[in-house]
């Protein structure tokens, strides 16, 4: 080791030139992360592979403005410098990591060379020198100990944007090539098309970036160091700004629990308090005087459908501040429509540089500098901010890809996926090569090892699952029987043994750890683990041998006590596979076929169906028992809308059913609910620290008032002093008259509800662990690990634990207490944007089933609504035939309100309207009207088009009256098994026609259902036969018979 000094030009806080001499030292061994090093160098985990055919050395100019292109994965081995990666951390840390977590990623073949500590590949700067010169010599010099230390046998490129540097050292090693990235990219990837693109529009961006004029629109940030100290003192408040989805011009939120009793939180109010942040930054707020404290707005705005908020503050000043520092960016991908050039609010003739409008109404517009703007006209581009000056009235950014045209399916919803930051390629062949072989030619079997290992069931135990019908990746299966001469009774839960296949640390496992969960969207989902394991291996298919963790109790017979508790793997085959709708069939003793047993003969199909229903029924019994005690606890039952598409073997939707609440439901969920529990309890006693469980805070008590002020407007009191309180008064919440009542203060209540978490039992106090929803003391998520991530570590920690117990050495948890908490968070986060894609295809599909309708004469779009809020220029309902919530205004943009004539109907007249604590009354030249809560009107369905943003639904009232069709709609749901067995007949022509067009390619069928027959087919004769008369349906059923 050598010592030498390093010399560093610095600049302090006040601005002043600062010279810093520091030791510095080099060494001849340094690792080379190549497969082809035949030094020995100490090369511990990524190297290059030796099959390439050059190694690509990017200087630090490329770095730090072209690391995005570097992040494409066709690119490979990629040696990034110490130089070039110092370089990038003095641009922010936001950049740093995203390096790091590159290098980090076994996908991508890029490793970090620490050419600064190398004896030959230092270089000292040299006096008069600028940093990037220095900086490109430094990378030309790693380049060439590269190659020198691999002998010659692997060809460098180094790739710069410094014209003289391309000049000054391509010719002087026959083995190392210095050109520009963008000849790189042309003469070594003329197919990556992508690459290309997101080059080209990068160095657009910055050859066009805005000039500094002298008038600012903006004040400048306040330096760091002042920030950090402002903080502390507590002149100014840290937090996260929320921009309010339906006032997003002018209302934003930082929320900061520690300030106010009611962590109301602080508001900023226009766009200029903003001072250049953007929904998601972490930034600094200074407090206005209070005589300039502002309240939040409480009238509806347009696409208003529900939003999280306590009591209404519209002559109640919060505190309101605004921006003073940004203290983290926190950008993302955007997805911007590039608008009609009529449209174009600002844009160069010779630039080309447009405004570009964010699908995401809380973003500002982005200006972006492109050579394509006429051809991107109206079509969703992503793209992503590179700046905001304080000259600059707007972001500048650039594109990255374009999704497609505005309006059509397939951009849609890639659309949602991008804004939800969620991106699911194909697997690679890699993480293939990783999965068991299952095929015709090769079957896969039971390893007599694991035999030897597990406890073996497949004999001693009755197996079964329930889940949906069409279910292929079943990951519970359930089993009960009698012991002891009938004085105990074991129930089992099995859950499939997804680590078993998915090593820890695999690229399968990577690629899981980082999708976090399945994405399931309204006509198609995206798994977490490719398909031989979710629909096969993994899957509990019905008399196949398979791998299980198991939970197995004793329980007296009498009581149902736990006597004995046993956790372990085990080898299952499921006898029965069955759906929700046959088991509950079977449980009520009707008539029902078992597919399992159509080829025995009567007698033993008898014995054999006797003992299924036994053990249906005992399973029933225990879990109406363990109902009941969380119900002691204080569990709640909350209420929301679920529909459920079935799929046939080619995974195309053959038809659309509404969920039922059957008892089977709640059989099923209480069983997987218990074993979590007991889980839960497993892993936390072993390792008290790095526990995985998930726990769901109590919800703020102000997000509770409108539940209240509802619930006390229809003459119920609704206590929500703690979950027991609420359980109970929920219950005692009903209106005989009418069923919507209880079921909209159910969704209420979940509305108000804290968002369940995952996190590390060494970050929290353990009176923390509590669940509010379920009233269990400690929980986790154990039983889908097909299709949860956070199942798996779970099962990682119980096998841990249970080695713990057998007495093995040296057992640890996979992660420490603060890894384990970062991947809680990361979890967290996906589970949140899983949720939120889904909830957004939804809503496209409804739209789309609203679209090419008409309003004025199309029957399926009147419906009845139930009035749940009172604002102050109109009203909040749910449509129950369609589960949709939206505002029904009750005055319009010209000022005039909705008059009621003496039939009951509905128009607009000048007058006036009037709110009150539950109900909104109009007054114009028909007199007065009033609109009150738990009212059931008739209102008009339309969809409303702005070509930038998401389609929305727009609800109109016609008339103050229910709708004369609503009460026929428990007749529909009565008899919905005729009308799905037409729509069934209608999907199968579908599917005869589209077997005519080309067939869909390899990644549509993997990732997703084929577009026809799609959902909002489906939805349009579901919703065109629920308006037939039973008879006709009758008729058409037997037509079709």
């Amino acid at each position: 080791m050598i010592k030498t000094d390093k010399i560093l030009h610095l600049k302090s806080c006040r601005g002043r030139k600062v010279r810093v001499v520091r030791e510095h030292y080099v060494r001849e061994r340094v690792p080379c992360f190549s497969s082809l090093c035949q030094a020995g160098c100490p090369n511990d985990g990524k190297v290059l592979p030796e099959d390439l055919t050059h190694y690509v050395v990017p200087d630090a100019e490329v770095v730090l403005n072209f690391l995005e292109v570097l992040e494409v994965r066709e690119l490979q081995g990629v040696v990034f410098t110490r130089t070039a990666c110092q370089a990038l951390h003095s641009k922010g840390r936001r950049y740093y990591n995203r390096l790091r977590n590159l290098l980090k990623d076994p996908r991508h073949d890029c490793v970090l060379f620490a050419n600064e500590f190398q004896t030959y590949s230092y270089c000292p700067r040299e006096k008069g020198e600028s940093q990037e010169a220095w900086q490109t010599r430094c990378v030309y010099a790693a380049a060439v100990w590269y190659y020198n230390h691999l002998a010659g046998v692997m060809n460098i490129v180094m790739i710069t944007e410094d014209k003289n540097a391309v000049t000054q050292f391509s010719s002087l090693n026959s083995g190392v090539f210095v050109i520009s990235l963008e000849d790189y990219l042309q003469d070594f990837w003329p197919d990556l098309k992508a690459a290309q693109d997101l080059y080209s529009s990068i160095s657009q961006a910055l050859q066009e970036k805005e000039a500094e004029d002298s008038q600012r629109e903006f004040p400048e940030h306040l330096p760091a160091e002042v920030l950090e100290a402002g903080i502390k003192s507590g002149r100014y408040i840290q937090g996260s700004l929320k921009v309010s989805k339906h006032r997003a011009q002018n209302e934003a939120f930082i929320n900061n629990d520690s300030l106010f009793s009611k962590n109301t939180g602080v508001l900023v109010f226009g766009s200029k308090s903003r001072n250049r942040a953007i929904h998601g930054d972490l930034v600094a707020v200074e407090l206005l005087p209070k005589s300039e404290w502002k309240g939040k707005v409480t009238a509806l705005t347009e696409g208003q459908v529900d939003e999280k908020m306590g009591e209404d503050s519209k002559d109640k000043p919060m505190p309101t501040g605004r921006v003073v520092g940004i203290l983290q960016r926190n950008w993302r991908d955007y997805v911007v429509t590039f608008p009609s050039r009529d449209k174009s609010q600002s844009q160069s003739r010779n630039s080309q540089r447009i405004l570009a409008i964010p699908w995401d109404r809380r973003i500002p517009k982005i200006r972006i500098s492109t050579q394509q703007a006429d051809v991107l006209q109206d079509h969703r581009v992503v793209v992503r901010i590179d700046s905001w000056e304080s000259t600059s009235l707007y972001p500048n950014g650039h594109s990255v890809r374009v999704l497609g045209r505005a309006g059509e399916l397939e951009t849609e919803v890639q659309t949602i996926l991008t804004e939800n930051c969620i991106h699911v390629s194909p697997f690679s062949e890699a993480q293939l090569r990783e999965m068991p072989v299952n095929s015709t030619e090769k079957l896969w079997t039971v390893d007599p090892a694991q035999v030897e290992k597990r406890r073996d069931l497949r004999e001693s135990h009755l197996v079964f699952s329930i889940d949906p019908q069409g279910c292929e990746d079943v990951d519970d299966t359930l089993s009960v029987r009698s012991l002891a001469d009938g004085k105990l009774l074991e129930l089992g839960v099995h859950i499939a043994d997804v680590t078993h296949f998915v090593s820890e640390g695999s690229l399968t496992d990577l690629e899981a750890r980082t999708r976090a969960t399945t994405y399931y969207l309204a006509d198609r989902r995206y798994d977490m683990l490719p398909a031989v394991l979710s629909s096969d291996l993994c899957s509990l298919l019905g008399g196949a041998d398979r791998y299980a963790m198991s939970v197995l109790w004793e329980l007296d017979a009498q009581t149902l006590a736990v006597t004995k508790v046993w956790f372990g793997r085990t080898l299952i085959r499921s006898s029965y596979q069955l759906h929700y709708e046959l088991a509950q069939a079977l449980l009520n003793g009707e008539e029902a076929e078992v597919p399992e047993l159509a080829r025995l003969d009567s007698e033993e199909r008898g014995i054999r169906l006797t003992e299924l229903i036994k053990a249906l029924e005992t399973l029933t019994h225990v879990a109406r028992h363990l109902r009941a005690q969380r119900d002691q606890g204080g569990a709640l039952e909350l209420e929301g809308v679920e529909v459920r598409a079935q799929l046939d073997e080619e995974r195309n939707i053959t038809a659309l059913v509404p969920r039922q609440p059957l008892e089977v439901h709640e059989t099923v969920a209480e069983c997987m609910i218990y074993a979590n529990h007991w889980v839960a309890r497993k892993i936390q006693e072993a390792f008290p620290y790095q526990a995985l469980l998930r726990r769901h805070p109590p919800p703020r008590q102000e997000l509770f008032s409108p539940l209240v002020d509802t619930a006390k407007a229809a003459g119920f009191t609704i206590d929500t002093r703690n979950n027991k309180a609420l359980a109970d008064s929920l219950d005692r919440a009903v209106d005989p008259q009418d069923g919507l009542v209880n079921r909209l203060l159910r969704m209420m209540a979940t509305q108000a509800m804290s968002q369940a978490l995952y996190f590390s039992t060494g970050s929290h106090p353990e009176d923390q662990f509590y669940h509010y929803g379920l009233a269990l003391d400690r929980y986790t998520h154990f039983t889908s690990p097909i299709r949860r991530y956070a199942d798996i570590v779970v099962h990682r920690l119980l096998t841990a634990a249970l080695a713990v117990e057998e007495g093995a050495e040296l057992v640890k948890p996979q992660s420490g207490n603060k890894e384990l908490e970062e991947l809680a968070g990361h979890i967290n986060s996906r589970n949140k944007a899983a949720l939120l894609a889904q909830k957004s295809s939804v809503g496209v599909f409804q739209c789309l089933f609203f679209k090419e309708r008409d309003p004025q004469k199309d029957p399926c779009c009147v419906a009845d609504a139930i009035i749940y809020s009172i604002r102050d220029n109109g009203v909040l309902v749910f449509v129950p035939k369609y589960g949709v919530k939206g505002p029904v205004y009750m005055t319009n943009r010209d000022g005039q309100v909705v008059a009621v004539g003496s039939d009951g109907s509905c128009e607009w007249q000048s007058g006036s309207v009037r709110r009150y604590s539950d109900y909104i009354s109009t007054t114009s030249c028909c007199g007065s009207a009033s609109f009150r809560l738990f009212d059931h009107i008739t209102i008009r369905i339309s969809v409303t088009t702005i070509n930038c943003h998401a389609d929305t639904l727009n609800l109109q009232i016609i008339s103050n009256k229910p709708h004369c069709s609503a009460a026929p709609q428990q007749s529909f749901s009565q008899n919905r098994n005729q009308m799905v067995q037409e729509v069934v007949r209608l999907a199968e022509e579908a599917q005869e026609k589209a077997a005519l067009k080309p067939k869909l390619s390899k990644e549509e069928r993997e990732f997703r259902q084929s577009r026809s027959p799609n959902l909002y087919s489906l939805l349009e004769e579901v919703r065109e036969l629920a308006l037939m008369d039973l008879e006709a349906v009758s008729q058409i059923c037997a037509t079709t018979a």
